[in-house]
């Protein structure tokens, strides 16, 4: 299955992917990249209006998901940062969220 059509799980007490498992998710969404700790991706845009409708549109998804990202929200750009606090690490939900994200078509 795509992973922009899954859906976010509980995961409580699994393990963080491994390093293996991390590089080969990361193939799969283009343009992310590990930094420490966490897949990140700078999403550019024209002006500060297209930045913030980004904003809101990853804000419905995150709250869809119950998963959650760190932002750093500038006029032409938005970087995004996902993982999983409750698995101390990388997980599949963070690649679900990223891929959803990139479907935006920004």
């Amino acid at each position: 299955m795509n992973l922009r059509d899954q859906h976010c799980r509980p995961l409580e007490g699994h393990a963080p992917m491994s390093q293996d498992e991390i590089d080969a998710h990361l193939a799969k969404v283009v343009g992310w990249a590990l930094n420490d700790g966490a897949i990140e991706k700078t999403y550019r845009f024209a002006n500060y209006l297209q930045t913030i409708a980004f904003v809101n549109a990853l804000a419905w998804i995150a709250n869809r998901e119950d998963h959650h990202p760190d932002l750093s929200v500038h006029y032409d750009r938005c970087v995004v940062r996902f993982n999983t606090h409750s698995v101390g690490g990388i997980s599949l939900n963070d690649f679900i969220c990223a891929a959803q994200l990139d479907a935006l078509g920004a």
